[in-house]
């Protein structure tokens, strides 16, 4: 009886599963719900908002791996100095991270930035041995329409978390990732907004403080695509108004205010009495 050949694909990806079993056991273990990340998009007026994060390491991790801990903290306050963000320690093990956005162009192109930094191995320092951090991909854009008065946002973002599942070679996941990170995405509005979860993978936000602000749960291991869409004041459009405005009420003012103008015949010389 002949035995069956197992493919070099096959093979490997095996030896891949024997090799990360230990790793996944010890995952199950220690570091259940390790990673709390919350990141958030304010909008306080057209030109002016900022990108809050809110990250909690759980005491498993940091007594499990407090050196790759550390390290990954310290390379994202590395990363929001580069784009005059301010972070604060909280704790060994929590961090807050505030990065400003002056109009929608500057918070795209540093929302991207930040989680896609252009060479991920020298965010690494020096002095700390290079650890392989999972890379996720991640897409944020936002667009905007100016109608005179008011401007459109359509804010859409894709992140792709499919990296932290550790599989099996029969595709069974070993690992829960939701019980690796919690992650949750908020957008905060003065005049509220509305979902977009027609697309291909769109997931549903909560509505919270009264319409001003929705939440999504973020679903680690899979790929999670969120849309909104928005209304702000525009700045030039209501300057205009008001210039309109100030104008038009300085000419009518004016004219109420100046004394009428007589008009009548001069007198002639031969109308005037000498004395």
């Amino acid at each position: 009886m002949k035995k069956e050949k197992i493919k070099p694909e096959e093979s490997k990806r095996k030896k891949h599963f024997l090799f990360l079993l230990p790793f996944a056991f010890c995952l199950l273990a220690f570091l259940t719900g390790c990673v709390q990340y919350d990141l958030g998009v304010t909008f306080n007026s057209t030109n002016r908002g900022e990108i809050v994060q809110s990250i909690k390491l759980g005491e498993q991790l940091t007594a499990f791996s407090s050196d790759t801990a550390l390290e990954w903290l310290n390379s994202i306050e590395r990363r929001a100095g580069q784009l005059r963000g301010t972070t604060r320690r909280i704790s060994d093990r929590e961090l807050t991270v505030t990065i400003p956005f002056n109009n929608g162009g500057e918070l795209d192109r540093k929302f991207n930035a930040f989680f896609n930094p252009i060479d991920r191995k020298t965010d690494i320092s020096a002095t700390t041995t290079a650890v392989d951090f999972p890379e996720f991909k991640s897409a944020f854009s936002l667009k905007q329409n100016n109608f005179f008065l008011v401007v459109k946002n359509r804010l859409s973002y894709d992140l792709d978390l499919r990296s932290l599942e550790v599989i099996s070679p029969n595709a069974n996941i070993v690992v829960n990732p939701g019980s690796l990170l919690q992650l949750e995405f908020r957008l905060n509005t003065p005049w509220g907004a509305t979902s977009v979860t027609n697309a291909e993978n769109g997931i549903s936000p909560e509505t919270l403080q009264d319409g001003h602000q929705l939440v999504w749960m973020l679903q680690p291991g899979q790929i999670n695509h969120l849309e909104a869409v928005f209304w702000l004041p525009s700045p030039l459009g209501i300057g205009a108004i008001a210039i309109a405005l100030f104008v038009a009420g300085g000419i009518y003012l004016k004219s109420r205010m100046s004394p009428p103008v007589a008009i009548g015949n001069r007198p002639t010389a031969s109308s005037v009495k000498l004395g």
